[in-house]
């Protein structure tokens, strides 16, 4: 499965389980751009690194006691490894650039993580938005 598939299945996902929750998905990096497009792409971005999708839904983060300002998940498929058995980073520099976005965002106040497959991804926006299921019904 690719990347743009799993856009697909995440963005139904979320149509379906979070409806009145705003999110965007960023595919730059899946568009085929005429060289001028593509320079002007490049002079709108801040800088390389940018996650996938955002999440403009608030948190409350009560291990930390702090409010989190949405979610940031840079998603890849399920076979791509982030981490060495040992924890560190792999050596993939595109990898250290995203990771070194997300832990600029996580110090600006958001939740920002890597999501590894469509499960992880679910299972990451779940925890964070809280389980669909759990929510009451009302009459």
């Amino acid at each position: 499965m690719t990347e743009h598939e799993m856009y697909m299945q995440i963005a139904d996902y979320m149509r379906y389980q979070y409806p009145k929750v705003i999110y965007r998905f960023d595919l730059a990096a899946d568009l085929k751009l005429s060289i001028g497009q593509a320079k002007k792409h490049k002079r709108l971005q801040g800088r390389r690194g940018y996650p996938d999708l955002f999440i403009a839904e608030p948190a409350f983060d009560f291990n930390r006691n702090r409010d989190i300002h949405g979610l940031f998940l840079e998603i890849k498929r399920p076979d791509v490894k982030i981490y060495k058995k040992n924890g560190d980073l792999v050596a993939n520099e595109h990898i250290r650039e995203q990771a070194a976005v997300l832990d600029e965002l996580r110090k600006c106040g958001y939740k920002a993580e890597f999501a590894c497959g469509f499960d992880e991804a679910k299972k990451i926006i779940d925890e964070y938005l809280g389980d669909p299921k759990d929510e009451e019904v009302e009459f």
